[in-house]
């Protein structure tokens, strides 16, 4: 049975209860936050809290943050993913248990933090080597993409809209633009120059991007952030998305039309050998010696 978190007290899961009222799940009154672990080291965490904290501030959740971190750890611990080659947390925090109003409670309550961890698995060498496809689907997501909540919808209906149509994944396009997957940024290769789209409201801001766009940087990758539009994908080399399980995933197929040659580009492995070498990096630093 494995252990979660719920307002305060860590508990095995069948004994974890949550109250109907909770305006989570009335009202999807919420955000959330994944963070990666590897063998038992979390990766990038401070960008994701930070960014929770983005949200929370946004909904006008208040809600201390300090203790998320030791959070996240024992969560680890104590689901023995020390030693998992990947795992994450999953953290939700909703404003909590109120009568069903369209605002506010008007008396403050406590919000509802949930968080469990669990293993995930990386895609098989030879799975990703072949890479994976996309169908393209409207973005019918509201105008708040870039805050982190718990209203998934859209988000699920074009993933299941893919899943019918025999793809990997799905691909949101608004107004004509490729905006990003379902549940990851999306990246397009044109002419050696990897182009992503902006940040604005209407993409959530990966923390898997961010890293992607430093490394590229760093190491003299070209890039750009543009928006893509959907007829230019046709011309492009490669593409791909970044993502917090996904990590940097080959995309080889669209709309059941191969991408250039159906293989996985130079551009797109350079920036996944470059994301796992920092994979290594962090754990190493957090297991050196304290001088």
């Amino acid at each position: 049975m494995s252990i979660v978190f719920l307002n305060g007290d860590f508990m095995p899961k069948d004994e974890a209860k949550i109250s109907p009222d909770d305006r989570g799940f009335l009202l999807a009154d919420g955000v959330y936050e994944v963070t990666p672990f590897y063998e038992g080291v979390p990766f990038a965490i401070d960008e994701h809290l930070a960014r929770l904290e983005r949200g929370l501030a946004w909904m006008r959740i208040s809600l201390d943050v300090g203790g998320l971190e030791a959070m996240h750890r024992r969560l680890v611990s104590d689901n023995d993913l020390e030693s998992a080659p990947t795992s994450l947390v999953y953290l939700q925090i909703t404003r909590g248990v109120a009568p069903r109003t369209h605002y506010f409670p008007k008396d403050p309550v406590e919000p509802t933090v949930y968080a469990f961890a669990k293993a995930w698995d990386r895609p098989s060498p030879e799975r990703w080597s072949q890479g994976f496809s996309v169908a393209t689907v409207p973005d019918r997501r509201w105008s708040r993409v870039d805050v982190k909540t718990v209203c998934l919808l859209p988000n699920v209906i074009a993933f299941q809209d893919a899943i019918e149509a025999g793809a990997d994944d799905a691909l949101l396009v608004r107004d004509g633009v490729a905006i990003e997957g379902a549940h990851m940024n999306f990246w397009a290769v044109f002419d050696g120059t990897a182009v992503t789209h902006p940040i604005t409201n209407n993409i959530l801001s990966g923390i898997t991007r961010g890293i992607v766009l430093e490394m590229a940087r760093e190491n003299g990758i070209p890039v750009q952030e543009r928006p893509i539009q959907i007829e230019e994908l046709a011309a492009a080399d490669e593409l791909f998305f970044t993502g917090t399980t996904g990590e940097v995933r080959p995309c080889t197929r669209v709309d059941g039309d191969p991408v250039k040659d159906g293989a996985v580009g130079p551009v797109t492995k350079r920036l996944s050998d470059l994301f796992r070498a920092r994979v290594e990096q962090v754990k190493e630093a957090a297991r050196a010696p304290v001088a």
